[in-house]
């Protein structure tokens, strides 16, 4: 009976042995991995699986886009030395454009006047601050002839792009740029009136299409000295 029991016990310490594990190791369960803070577009060493290869890096288009390029805002200053007039759109009718030599070019026996009336403002919707100036063409005789000139901004210096003639001895007052459209008061003169006459001032509002500045309204009330 002795006999008996002792292989029976050894039995089942080899069980118990077995059951327990005898490497002592236990196998670590993925989804206990500890969490581990990690930077935006970054994989910590600790939250990768060995089995996902490669970690993925952001590539967002947001992550690579070039920022745009500020260009430096015109300013009136700035026109006392532009050019009036270019290949495509003359200045009135000269053939060549003119150079302005501190707000003045003279030749041929007339002179032409960059005038204090001027706004900065962006004009093309291209987020660059523009410029529109006025301009008055003396002939010599007893014409003065003003328009309204408009610069835009390449890359910080202004470039002669439209003009459009407002009337002979009706000077230009004012000039405002707000949402892309350029309001101007000046004085001039109803139907009929002397041309040395001012007996109305207009506020008219012009807007840059291309080449051409038009006025696209305007209202007058009247006028006296």
């Amino acid at each position: 009976m002795r006999r008996s029991v002792v292989p029976v016990v050894a039995l089942l310490m080899v069980c118990v042995l077995a059951a327990c594990g005898g490497s002592g190791k236990k196998k670590r369960s993925r989804d206990a991995r500890p969490t581990i803070a990690t930077t935006a577009g970054k994989v910590a060493p600790a939250d990768r699986d060995e089995d996902a290869g490669p970690a993925r890096v952001d590539a967002s288009p947001s992550s690579t886009r070039t920022p745009r390029r500020k260009v430096p805002a015109l300013t009136c200053a700035d026109l006392s030395d532009a050019e009036l007039g270019s290949s495509g759109v003359r200045y009135r009718d000269y053939p060549n454009p003119l150079r302005l030599r501190d707000g003045r070019w003279t030749g041929n026996g007339a002179t032409v006047l960059l005038q204090k009336p001027c706004a900065t403002g962006d004009l093309d919707g291209d987020g660059a601050v523009d410029a529109v100036g006025a301009v008055m063409l003396d002939s010599g005789g007893s014409g003065r002839f003003w328009s309204l000139v408009v610069w835009r901004n390449v890359d910080g210096q202004p470039r002669y792009v439209a003009v459009t003639d407002v009337g002979d001895r009706t000077p230009v007052q004012s000039i405002r740029i707000a949402d892309k459209r350029a309001t101007v008061v000046q004085l001039t003169r109803s139907p009929g009136a002397a041309m040395a006459e001012l007996d109305l001032r207009r506020t008219a509002v012009h807007r840059l299409t291309g080449a051409r500045f038009p006025a696209i309204s305007h209202t007058d009330v009247p006028y006296t000295p």
